[in-house]
């Protein structure tokens, strides 16, 4: 069953320590775009169908990575998308989105998104007690 929309938005906003619903939802959008665009399958859906329904929407939208970006990437194209970030900012924005992310789902679906991205993300989902196979 998906996290409820409030309650996800709540949880990033205090990891991100936000003053306002406001920051957290663009980081949340941002963030969330770039991952999906990186996830296929069932990986993909199965995150989704966790997620609340305008967040699974952000996230299955048909933006597709063009190559997986290294996780140093991922945070200057987060960067880049919000207005006035800095690198520095964007990681934070990250680990914000990310952890809560990582904190809704099982164990095994976490396991199976860091399979399909370039290795680091674990260290931005908050997960750096996850070693995983390179394939």
């Amino acid at each position: 069953m998906p996290i409820q929309s409030g309650t996800f938005l709540d949880r990033i906003r205090e990891r991100g320590e936000y003053t306002g619903r406001e920051e957290a939802e663009r980081a949340a959008r941002v963030v969330l775009a770039l991952l999906g665009a990186h996830l296929v399958g069932t990986v993909r859906a199965d995150l989704a169908a966790r997620l609340p329904e305008t967040y699974s929407l952000v996230l299955l939208n048909p933006l597709r990575a063009a190559e997986p970006l290294t996780p140093e990437r991922f945070v200057r194209a987060t960067a880049a998308w919000i207005e006035g970030a800095t690198e520095r900012t964007a990681l934070w924005d990250i680990g914000a989105v990310l952890s809560t992310v990582a904190a809704t789902v099982d164990e095994d679906l976490l396991d199976r998104i860091l399979l399909q991205l370039p290795p680091g993300y674990d260290l931005l989902f908050g997960h750096t007690h996850h070693t995983r196979l390179h394939h």
